[in-house]
C-alpha cells in the first residue's frame, strides 16, 4: 500500500514544478494551459519515480503498510480528471491552429503525454479508493493502532462480569 499511496503523492507532487518550469510563449489562456502542463509532466519525470523509490523501499521494510485513505484517492482522482480534459483540450487547440508559436508536433506530444499522465493520476485514484471501499488491509503486517501490542486480557478481571 505503500507503493500505491507514494506514487498517488508522486503524481500530485509534480504541481510543485509549476512556478519553476514555467515557459509561456504566448498571451492567451491556451498557452498558459499548455505551459501549466508541460511544467506538471517535466515535475512528474522527477516526482513519481522519486515516489516509486521511496514506496519500493517502505514496502520492501515493511514499515508503511496502512491502507490509503478516501481523502488521497479522492483528491488524486480529482486531479487526474482536470489535467486529462485539460490536456484533452490543449491537444484539440493545437491540433486547430496555425503555427507560430512554438512547435504544433512537440507542443502535441506534451499535451498526449499529460493526458496519458491525468489517466494513469486518475486511475490510481479510483484504485485506491476501491481498495479501501472494499476494506482491503495489508497483509504484511498487522495493523499497529491502539498500542499494537497490548494482550487481550480476559474479562473476569472487570469488576462485576462473571465467567
Amino acid at each position: 500500500m505503500a507503493l500505491l499511496r507514494l506514487l498517488a503523492i508522486g503524481l500530485l507532487s509534480g504541481v510543485v514544478a509549476l512556478p519553476f518550469l514555467w515557459i509561456q510563449r504566448g498571451e492567451n489562456f491556451e498557452h498558459a494551459r499548455l505551459a501549466a502542463l508541460m511544467a506538471l509532466d517535466a515535475g512528474q519525470v522527477v516526482t513519481v519515480p522519486l515516489g516509486l523509490l521511496v514506496g519500493i523501499v517502505l514496502t520492501a521494510t515493511r514499515s508503511w503498510t496502512r491502507t490509503p485513505g478516501y481523502a488521497l484517492g479522492s483528491i488524486t482522482m480529482l486531479f487526474g480528471v482536470i489535467v486529462a480534459t485539460q490536456a484533452w483540450a490543449t491537444m484539440n487547440w493545437v491540433e486547430g491552429r496555425p503555427s507560430g508559436v512554438g512547435d504544433p508536433d512537440g507542443e502535441f506530444v506534451m499535451a498526449f503525454l499529460a493526458l496519458f499522465s491525468g489517466v494513469i493520476t486518475t486511475f490510481v485514484g479510483v484504485l485506491i479508493l476501491l481498495f479501501r471501499r472494499t476494506g482491503y488491509e495489508s497483509q504484511a503486517e498487522p495493523s499497529s493502532r491502539g498500542g499494537g501490542r497490548r494482550s487481550r486480557q480476559p474479562l473476569s478481571h472487570v469488576e462485576g462480569h462473571s465467567p
